[in-house]
């Protein structure tokens, strides 16, 4: 069975119940369809051709002749900021910024020139909290090849111009004060700190003082240290010739040496075992900005399926109970999801959203209700089967797009997945029992542990918060 006819089997099976937003949550009705049969959910992923070259470099590719284009991606685990210390934090940012600013034999202007006429796009990113710095590169079919040899020296031989290096601390400095009164980042940034502490996890982003000592030395070092093949995935989708391709990227052994170095990340702190409350005051918000949760798995445990189906049952969606509640019953919001994030190591389930201020303690009652009730009840067997089948749903249609097959061929790398792992993954997540959901529930999402952060009014907020405990209040940053 093809993905297309999976998706629409899917999608019909799968449609929401209708809501009037006047009706009580307890009376809307969940239709009790059958649940998806087995064989419906074997998935099997096309396999893309691999090869480790000279250098150690992992190459994955993937024809796929539907369009004439193709795009590549690069990820070089160890060279995200999660491996920089704190009082460096910024240096991976900056080196992934600027690595298309120069090279050996051109400009940045003259590659900016070449990407252009190429008709392709070259990006890198290394954005705080990330293990790895990516590359990626879009062409047509008939400019790709030289658009990966652009792609390449840029990878190798980036200048880092003193220049450029200036510029960019510049824009980066004059942007700091919007950030800084942005709710969105002062409660992620807070959050990640009540979570991870003196980690580089809890960095969201650059300080001033951070952003002034950086040098072209430490950029220069960080690209030389850490920019190694060996730790490095290429994975390469659309309208190519496998076998022509990987003979031109085997020649990267040649200008791309292997180091010594191999990553080894700062190890997390364990799960918080206390709740706590903090509010940064932003005086005269009308809204508060609202994050929870605590540290749960890494991307290979056990628990992940089990924890997939429930984060989407309390609130992956807009068909979440925490949605249908506080936004669709109640009015607390405009939107309020839960998220779980697993990386190769513990990351957080979180709830998020903007609230009413003047509703913050009617909306948390509610949303300790939510917590409590996955942990307490037994999901009923049409609304688990309605979480399944539309996560099975979602990730069959993933597999129309060749880059999200590559992404998925990588993360198997990447978590060291068996070679059939997703082809196994809907029948996995479809076995999820509902004692599996309320063990994970309990487990991992007690009120009792929460880390509770809001960006608002503190006046309201820690009068509204103080039922739950001590409310700490910390200033907003004005000025970085």
């Amino acid at each position: 069975m093809s993905a297309l006819t999976l998706i629409i089997l899917m999608s019909t099976l799968s449609q929401d119940p209708a809501h009037d937003k006047d009706t009580p949550l307890s009376q809307v009705e969940r239709k009790n369809r059958a649940p998806v049969s087995p064989e419906t959910l074997r998935v099997t992923l096309p396999k893309p051709s691999e090869l480790k070259i000279g250098n150690g470099l992992t190459v994955m590719i993937h024809e796929d002749h539907r369009t004439p284009v193709v795009t590549a991606e690069l990820t070089i685990y160890g060279a995200g900021e999660q491996f920089v210390p704190l009082k460096e934090a910024g240096v991976a940012n900056f080196t992934a910024q600027l690595l298309n600013k120069g090279t050996k034999g051109k400009t940045g202007r003259q590659i900016a020139e070449e990407i252009e006429r190429l008709g392709a796009t070259l990006q890198v990113h290394a954005s705080y909290g990330s293990e790895s710095t990516s590359m990626q590169l879009t062409a047509l079919k008939d400019t790709f090849e030289r658009a990966l040899r652009l792609a390449a020296d840029v990878l190798v031989n980036p200048t880092f111009p003193d220049d450029e290096i200036a510029r960019l601390r510049e824009r980066e400095l004059a942007s700091l004060p919007q950030m800084l009164m942005s709710p969105e980042y002062l409660v992620a940034a807070k959050f990640s700190s009540a979570l991870y502490g003196a980690h580089p996890l809890s960095i969201e982003g650059p300080s001033a003082e951070a952003l002034k000592l950086l040098t072209r030395d430490q950029l220069v070092k960080w690209h030389r240290e850490r920019y190694a093949p060996q730790n490095s995935i290429l994975t390469i989708a659309g309208d190519v010739d496998t076998a022509s391709l990987m003979s031109k990227v085997k020649l990267l052994s040649l200008v791309w040496t292997r180091q010594s170095f191999e990553p080894r990340a700062t190890p997390v702190p364990a799960a918080a075992k206390a709740r706590r409350l903090l509010v940064v005051n932003r005086p005269g918000s009308v809204q508060a900005t609202l994050r929870m949760g605590n540290l749960a798995v890494d991307r290979r445990d056990d628990d992940y399926y089990a924890l997939t189906i429930a984060n989407r049952i309390l609130g992956g969606g807009s068909s979440g109970r925490l949605f249908l509640n506080l936004r669709e019953e109640k009015g607390y919001t405009y939107g309020i999801y839960s998220q779980l994030q697993a990386r190769r190591q513990a990351g957080p389930w979180q709830i998020s959203g903007d609230l009413k201020a003047d509703s913050i303690s009617d909306a948390m009652k509610e949303i300790l209700k939510e917590i409590v009730r996955l942990r307490e009840e037994p999901v009923p067997a049409a609304e688990l089967e309605e979480a399944k089948r539309s996560i099975v749903a979602s990730f069959a249609l993933s597999l129309e797009q060749p880059s999200r097959i590559m992404q998925y061929a990588a993360d198997r790398h990447r978590f060291q997945f068996a070679p059939d792992y997703w082809d196994h993954y809907p029948t996995k997540l479809s076995a999820i029992s509902a004692e599996e959901v309320q063990r994970v529930a309990r487990r991992y999402l007690d009120p009792e542990t929460l880390q509770i952060v809001a960006v608002g009014d503190a006046v309201q907020l820690k009068a509204a918060l103080a039922s739950w405990g001590d409310v700490e209040v910390e200033e907003a940053e004005t000025q970085p």
